[in-house]
């Protein structure tokens, strides 16, 4: 049997997602009662949904350390690796600070973290949840009851929510500071004061109320869709790939859309 191709594949679940009401609003009705069970914990509860979602900080945010600081420093690089040579041709160097705030804390920092979130730690809650069916009490979203979201989701949203957030500025300062070291090497003449004074007047005041929101927003987003796959319905272990990857492409499209919107913050500021 020939493997399915990937475009097509894509163009299916778009297909399905838009042109089926009932699927649309089961996320949503999902991603509310997620959200309420995560905000209306009982005190007696508290405790252990605290300790679980330590546990998910500890696996989606702090494992994840290695891997996103290899990308902020490739990022950094790359950044100014281009801008510096631009820059320099019209004696615009002291635009470098702008354009790292623009590009990286702006856009490029806040997606592509969310791009490793959904890839690594995301992946791992449709595993997990789709896999309690043969290591515990099986559920499903028709079947979820509150407890059991309290129990299974909130932690797990909770959890990519702060590392979401945490690796989101982890990342932009790896980057900030790779990008002046990449700086340095080729010869610019810049000071790190200088630096840190471009940086400074480039940032808004609203710069820091977007990241925190779209960084959280993020985290929280890629947990409930990713909860969402993994208690979609019962599941076989050869279509838990299939699920991971679904969870991951409208992860990923959701933080896009809310990065549009987003993105009328920056203009109307």
């Amino acid at each position: 049997m020939n493997p399915p191709d990937s475009t097509s594949w894509l163009d299916s679940v778009g297909q399905r997602t838009l042109r089926s009401p009932a699927g649309f609003w089961s996320r949503v009705r999902f991603g509310r009662a997620a959200l309420a069970a995560t905000f209306r914990v009982p005190p007696a509860e508290r405790a252990t949904v605290r300790a679980a979602a330590a546990g998910q900080v500890w696996q989606s945010g702090i494992r994840q350390l290695p891997m996103v600081g290899v990308v902020g420093l490739a990022l950094g690089i790359l950044v100014i690796g281009q801008a510096v040579s631009l820059l320099q041709q019209v004696s615009a160097q002291k635009y470098m600070g702008t354009v790292m705030v623009m590009v990286i804390l702006r856009e490029l920092g806040p997606l592509l973290t969310a791009f490793l979130v959904a890839a690594r730690p995301g992946t791992a809650v449709v595993v997990e949840l789709g896999s309690l069916q043969f290591t515990g009490p099986a559920a499903t979203v028709d079947r979820v009851r509150a407890f059991s979201l309290r129990q299974l989701v909130a932690p797990r949203v909770i959890g990519l929510a702060v590392a979401g957030f945490c690796l989101t500025i982890y990342l932009i300062a790896i980057a900030l500071v790779s990008g002046y070291v990449m700086a340095f090497l080729h010869g610019v003449p810049l000071r790190v004061s200088d630096y840190a004074g471009q940086l400074a007047d480039a940032l808004h005041w609203l710069d820091f109320v977007l990241i925190v929101l779209k960084a959280t927003l993020f985290g929280v987003v890629i947990a409930v869709v990713s909860c969402y796959h993994g208690l979609e319905r019962m599941l076989r272990i050869e279509e838990l790939p299939a699920a991971t990857t679904r969870a991951v492409v409208e992860g990923l499209g959701a933080c896009l859309l809310i990065d549009a919107v987003f993105l009328l913050g920056y203009l109307i500021r």
